[in-house]
């Protein structure tokens, strides 16, 4: 076949979306060495889009110098801005740039032409990129009237998404949201070239996402996948797959989220966009994690933070769920740092306030719920709602009011359902459960939990159905509300420590030091609540009892620190007081007021508060009375000294 007619193949193909088609009929002029600019122009676009990337960049670095070479300034322009965005997505600053600079020096001496708003959209990009939204947005205004100059549809509509995206961003939502629905609507309609199409639909899920309008996205992501299949694309790099990976996430169809974000991962890399790889990854973690596999869990959340994406919250519940509460709650403290997406920021608080209440701190469990409160009032979205409510309903019952806990969450639970989001909805119904639980209505509670484990039994989620399941086999137990008396044990130092011996002696020890609390718990007739990382929650049913129990653990540790030359300094804090029991767990300020105090203790010591070590410190003689002042405590509390070396 002579070279025409090849050229005429791949010309042909290419107009027809027959991407691997073209590739290789273009492949072949080039052995043949026969390729013209327009040519290695259309070897760029054929390969990209059947996932050659590497070649697609080379190809149009060569279309580029070739279109400079015949004198056609225009067309270089043009196609070192497709090159200047595809560096900008890999995050390769420097070429980026290069390839701005290159455009814009062609267009120097050339009159107005769709280049050149082409080329305003890179300058809007390298505005917002440094933080002038302003700025930007008016280089997004030059682009859009450029393109209706001209009468270019693809530039129409590129430029009207990002006004959209502007208007949004300076907290104009609807007005953006209309915006940008109107520019994916000619995406989505087959009125664009495919690459200017994708990159509205990347425009308008990012978009979406930013107010958390996960049915938006949703359904423009439906017709994003019936766009691709007319087109016979089976991808946007760093678009498609991780935005419907989340969706099918949302609305629990894991395994098929899995199945997209897998893939996603693959082709991004291939692509070179490392950080989009991350938030595949980062899906398949979430996943993972709501299945009950820890392990795996770790492993794609870990693996997002090495491509460049935060790999919290979900990994700081992983932390939390293998009883690492220490670990989880600094996590999410270092994640919240740089937080600013509202969004993104509401779901690491909501982890905060799930790893807060674990750790009975009521205080910043509220500190957190009452933020995403603020934020949701601020960005008015159903999601955000749904968190908001889910947040205080769960902090509200640690706080002992049951009935502002149900109204909370029964709201909680119906933004959920409208969101088509069974696992969260689910969850909100184990959350709401405890709250009837909590007011004496063991009926709604039992309903709710039936409800939350059939769910969670349809998604496979393994933990979330045990603790169901552990729920109701409690059954009018749970809700009760008892007087004990509670101890919280911590060791301190321990992170210094695990740098000083290592990952391997520290497990050791810390494997010692469970068994010999546990042990002295059991036989002084305590209930070991469950672990705190470095720690241990136990109930006693009386103070006397609480006490011995403390004196007898600070004496094991002495007496092992003396025979063997050392031994961890744990703390111990003590408070009698009443609480709600939900399961195997306790919940209410008195629990809370315990964690405080022993968070207060030293190295060593038994810190009580003065009515709990009045009523059981004989024959241990308390000392060093004093008021203090508890986090989420609004009165002062007086607390004492048990001396556990008298007696």
């Amino acid at each position: 076949m002579s070279d025409t007619a090849i050229r005429d193949h791949a010309r042909r193909a290419l107009e027809g979306h027959a991407w691997h088609e073209a590739y290789e009929h273009f492949t072949t002029l080039a052995e043949r060495e026969a390729l013209t600019a327009q040519d290695l122009e259309g070897l760029g676009e054929a390969a990209w889009w059947s996932a050659h990337p590497e070649e697609s960049i080379d190809a149009f670095t060569r279309a580029c110098a070739a279109y400079e070479a015949e004198g056609n300034p225009r067309r270089a322009a043009f196609v070192a801005l497709r090159l200047a965005f595809e560096y900008a997505d890999r995050i390769d600053s420097a070429l980026w740039n290069g390839w701005v600079h290159r455009a814009n020096r062609s267009l120097a001496d050339q009159p107005e032409s769709v280049e050149h708003g082409y080329l305003e959209l890179a300058l809007a990009r390298a505005s917002f990129e440094r933080g002038a939204p302003d700025e930007g947005a008016q280089h997004v205004d030059n682009a859009h009237a450029i393109g209706e100059r001209f009468n270019d549809g693809n530039l129409i509509a590129l430029g009207r998404a990002l006004q959209g995206a502007s208007l949004v961003l300076a907290s104009q939502i609807e007005r953006g949201l209309a915006l940008v629905d109107e520019g994916a609507l000619q995406a989505v309609s087959g009125e664009l070239d495919p690459y200017a199409a994708g990159s509205v639909y990347c425009i308008t899920i990012g978009v979406c996402r930013s107010v958390a309008d996960y049915r938006r996205a949703a359904e423009w992501t439906e017709a994003a996948s019936r766009w691709c299949e007319r087109q016979a694309i089976t991808a946007f790099p760093g678009v498609c797959r991780v935005q419907r990976a989340e969706i099918k996430r949302l609305h629990g169809d894991l395994s098929e989220a899995e199945d997209e974000a897998r893939r996603a991962v693959t082709e991004l890399m291939a692509f070179g966009r490392m950080p989009q790889a991350g938030a595949a990854s980062y899906e398949v973690g979430e996943v993972r994690l709501r299945l009950g596999d820890l392990d795996g869990a770790q492993e794609a959340f870990e693996r997002a933070h090495e491509l460049g994406h935060e790999p919290h919250p979900g990994l700081a519940l992983v932390h939390l769920a293998r009883g690492q509460g220490r670990a989880a709650r600094a996590s999410v403290a270092t994640a919240l740092a740089d937080a600013t997406d509202p969004l993104d920021r509401a779901r690491l608080l909501a982890a905060r306030v799930e790893i807060a209440l674990a750790s009975h701190d009521v205080a910043d469990a509220r500190q957190a719920a009452d933020e995403i409160r603020a934020l949701a009032s601020t960005v008015d979205t159903r999601m955000l709602h749904a968190i908001a409510h889910q947040a205080l309903g769960a902090t509200l019952t640690h706080e002992g009011d049951a009935q502002g806990a149900i109204v909370e969450l029964r709201d909680a639970v119906r933004h959920w359902i409208d969101l088509d989001a069974p696992f969260e909805a689910a969850q909100a119904r184990r959350w709401l459960s405890v709250a009837y639980r909590s007011a004496g209505d063991e009926g709604s509670a039992a309903m709710e939990l039936r409800a939350a484990a059939a769910a969670f039994q349809r998604l496979d989620a393994r933990i979330e159905t045990d603790r169901c399941e552990e729920l109701l086999r409690a059954g009018s137990e749970a809700g009760r509300r008892v007087t004990r008396t509670f101890m919280f044990t911590d060791i301190v130092g321990s992170t210094d420590l695990i740098q000083t011996i290592g990952d391997e002696a520290w497990e050791d020890i810390l494997r010692w030091h469970d068994e010999t609390l546990l042990t002295l718990v059991g036989s002084h007739g305590g209930e070991a609540v469950h672990g705190t990382g470095d720690g241990l929650f136990a109930s006693f049913a009386e103070p006397a009892a609480a006490i011995e129990c403390a004196v007898a653990i600070q004496r094991r540790l002495a007496d092992h620190r003396r025979r063997n030359g050392f031994a961890p300094k744990v703390r111990i804090g003590l408070h009698e007081g009443s609480a709600t029991v939900f399961g195997d767990d306790y919940a209410g300020l008195d629990v809370h007021e315990a964690a405080r105090v022993g968070a207060l203790a030293q190295g060593g010591e038994i810190l009580a508060t003065e009515s709990t070590g009045a009523a059981g410190s004989q024959p241990h003689p308390w000392a060093d009375a004093r008021e203090v002042a508890l986090k989420g405590i609004s009165e002062p509390v007086r607390v004492v000294t048990i001396d556990w070396r008298a007696g």
